[in-house]
């Protein structure tokens, strides 16, 4: 595995179109990602972090142009997207298209959809292939004595050896300091509902859309 900083950003791009796997530093944790359009890469990850079925991997939006051309936006949606995207937030969208939700399972249809800021979305923007993103821990692991998602490269290297996965590349961010997940949204549902809360507070999201968000 290289070990690079976050400048040398060519080396993470190659790593994931070629059909490797890359860990990225976030404000919130560190992030495994791969071509989301690539099964074995993606299926590599969830095997690894022994994630149950069914539970997607985060696709990250290059841009808001990008996320209108294959996801269906409700206005609350648009109204969520305008007011924390890059940000800490992911929606639950519908796809355009069936066929492409088939091609991208590990993102699950409706898909977990973010346009990130920092690292992760300049790699987004960078690579030629869809990108699909989720913590460096093993699923489930959440209790008090549990490590949780990974916050420094030592953790990455320990999460790695204990998931038996292969990155490619590593970017050494540091710290990350934040220690917190992304909030979710479904915004399947005819009425945008809170799924998880994180970093973007309820209290935000009732005020961007004007109205008092329910929980799923």
């Amino acid at each position: 595995m290289r070990v690079i900083g976050p400048e040398d950003i060519d080396a993470a791009v190659r790593a994931i179109e070629d059909g490797g796997l890359v860990v990225v530093p976030t404000r919130r944790w560190y992030m495994i990602c791969a071509d989301a359009s690539n099964a074995r890469a993606c299926d590599s990850i969830i095997t690894g972090k022994r994630r149950p079925s069914g539970k997607p991997l985060a696709y990250v939006a290059p841009s808001m142009a990008s996320c209108e051309d294959h996801f269906v936006l409700s206005p609350e949606a648009r109204r969520l997207a305008a007011a924390f995207w890059p940000g800490d937030l992911a929606l639950l969208l519908p796809w355009k298209d069936a066929e492409e939700a088939g091609r991208h399972v590990a993102v699950g249809s409706p898909a977990l959809v973010t346009i990130a800021p920092g690292f992760l979305g300049d790699l987004a923007s960078a690579v030629k292939v869809p990108l699909a993103a989720t913590t460096a821990n093993v699923s489930g692991d959440a209790g008090p004595n549990d490590p949780g998602p990974a916050i420094t490269v030592d953790q990455v290297h320990a999460f790695l050896a204990v998931s038996g996965l292969d990155a490619d590349v590593l970017v050494d961010g540091g710290v990350c300091p934040a220690a917190n997940h992304m909030t979710i949204v479904d915004c399947f549902t005819p009425e945008a509902r809170l799924v998880r809360t994180g970093l973007v507070h309820q209290r935000a999201l009732s005020a961007a859309l004007g109205t008092e968000i329910r929980t799923a």
